[in-house]
Parts: structure tokens; sequence; C-alpha cells
């Protein structure tokens, strides 16, 4: 087989070429490259030299991929991220740390209660939780993030977890000025502790009282959080009702710290997923802490360990 050398064009004709396809511009390649938008062009043409075709259509203000373009653009782009994933993973510290990023309020009812198990069992891999409100991010060094929503997103691969149910929890205490039976229709009466949110896949008390066919007050006299976590310390307080995510809430409802106060449960649209940089090879950290919390999350399903 002959060298390689002589059968590939010069790497960085390829490197040009690839940030072009990728951005679609020569003016953007040259800024990310930090070089000017000439050099660019030039290194595009030598390149369509070297290779006795061209690569892209010049168009009025815009450039288009040709067919045979198309083709090495995937390949190029697809070799290069490869490159660049085995230099990391032959460059990166034996005793890196597992960056993992979830939400505040599942780091803190599901993800923490659990994972001295994950260190026991794998006492080599340090872990990092990166706690937010928003929708964990894949931003800078993250490993893998824990989600909830459809499990379709861009800049990862997704993998089911478990969905979850919602259903009216309060405080024992509180439950005690309740009596045994609630109906939906006195519920209402109560302070309903609620979360101000823009998501639009969260579910809050008008959307879970509308399933039952349960009018909302106009106005609640129940607290209003700026976080699902403090609705349930503040539930946990006596402040009033707080809507249970199951998922969540399962070790305080096991420890009688807060009571489910009705049957009634609405099932979420979406689920929680595990998900991983797309361009990113899984690590053998990352593939162990996976398992886990699907292992976890079967346990959880079936009430506790065997």
């Amino acid at each position: 087989m002959a060298a390689l050398k002589t059968r590939l064009p010069p790497m960085t004709g390829l490197t040009v070429f690839e940030a072009a396809a990728r951005l679609a511009s020569f003016t953007k390649a040259a800024a990310e490259l930090g070089v000017t938008q000439a050099a660019v062009s030039r290194q595009i043409h030598l390149l369509e030299g070297s290779l006795g075709f061209p690569l892209f259509h010049r168009l009025h203000r815009r450039i288009e991929l040709t067919e045979k373009g198309l083709l090495l653009s995937s390949s190029t782009t697809n070799a290069l991220n490869a490159i660049a994933e085995t230099i990391s993973s032959l460059t990166r510290d034996s005793d890196e740390e597992l960056a993992i990023s979830a939400t505040v309020s599942f780091s803190q009812f599901w993800l923490l209660p659990k994972v001295s198990g994950f260190s026991r069992q794998y006492p080599e891999v340090r872990m990092r939780i990166i706690s937010q409100d928003k929708t964990p991010g894949m931003e800078g060094d993250v490993d893998i993030a824990i989600r909830y929503g459809n499990g379709m997103w861009p800049d990862g691969k997704a993998d089911f977890l478990f969905d979850d149910e919602i259903f009216p929890v309060c405080s024992p205490e509180y439950a005690d000025r309740l009596g045994e039976y609630v109906d939906l229709t006195d519920l209402v009466r109560h302070p309903l502790i609620s979360y101000d949110t823009n998501d639009p896949s969260w579910t809050g008390w008008n959307e879970w009282l509308a399933a039952f066919s349960v009018q909302a007050p106009k106005r609640s006299s129940g607290m209003r959080c700026s976080f699902y976590a403090e609705t349930i310390h503040a539930a946990l307080n006596g402040q009033g009702i707080a809507l249970g995510w199951r998922r969540l809430v399962q070790d305080l409802l096991d420890q009688n710290r807060l009571v489910r106060i009705t049957s009634h449960a609405m099932a979420t649209r979406n689920g929680y997923f595990i998900v991983v940089p797309a361009r990113r090879e899984r690590t053998e950290p990352v593939k162990k802490f996976a398992e886990w919390l699907k292992l976890e999350a079967a346990l959880s399903a079936l009430g506790g360990r065997p």
C-alpha cells in the first residue's frame, strides 16, 4: 500500500477545508482559524488543484459544497474528530475527574443521596457534580449530563433513564390538618406551593389540576419559589402543599418526611435521560457511571434493593 503521504493532500488544506465546509463560509472559517479570508481561499484553491475537482460552488455571497465536496467534508470531519479525541484520551490524566451535570433538584434529591454507592464500587473515579437550574449543558469539560426532556438534543447522545409521575405532597404535620381523605376541590383551598419557571416541559399546578378537571384558584395563597428544590423544602417545613415528582421525592416519602395526600397522579410527558457529548467517545468512567445510573433507576423503580 502506498504511503499515506503520497495519497493524501496537505493536512493544512484539509483542516482549512473542514472549517469552511462546516461553517459554510470562507470568512467564518478564517475567523475560527485565526487567518485571513484570502489565506483560506488560497488553501481551498490549492486543495482543489491537487485533487483535480472543485469542492465548492462559488455563488453570490455564499458558497455551497459540490457533491464530491459533501463526501470529502463528512469523512474529513469524522477523521479529524477521531484524531482529536484520541489525542485527548492519550494526554488525559489517568486520575481525571468525571464531570457530571444535572439540575439542582435532581442532584439534591436523587443523585447525591445515592452516589456514594458508585464511589464505593469505583473508588478510583473522582467526581465533580455541576448543579444548575437550567437544562444541564455540555459546556467545557462536562462528561455526562442528566436531563429531563424528550431525548432529542443536538449536542448529545441520549439514553433513556426513567419517566416520572406527579402528585401532591406535604409534611406529615400539615397532612394531619387535612384529614384522611382529600378531595381535589378542597385541595385548592389550601396554600399550593408553586415553582416559577419558563420551562414549557415543566408541569405546574394549573396543568396538574386541569388534568383532573379542577379549576386552579386565580390567586393561590401558597408560596412561590424560584427553584423546585425550594418548593420541596417549603413543603417539608409545613408551608403548604407542593407537587412531588416521585423520582425526586421518593426518599423523603420513604423517610416519612413528606406524605402523599391523594391517589391522583399525573404521568410526565417526558423523561429523564443520560446524555453524553455528541462527538466524544465514551470513556470507561463514563460507561461505568451510565451503567450505575441505569441500575439505580431500575432498583428505585422496584422500590429499593433486592
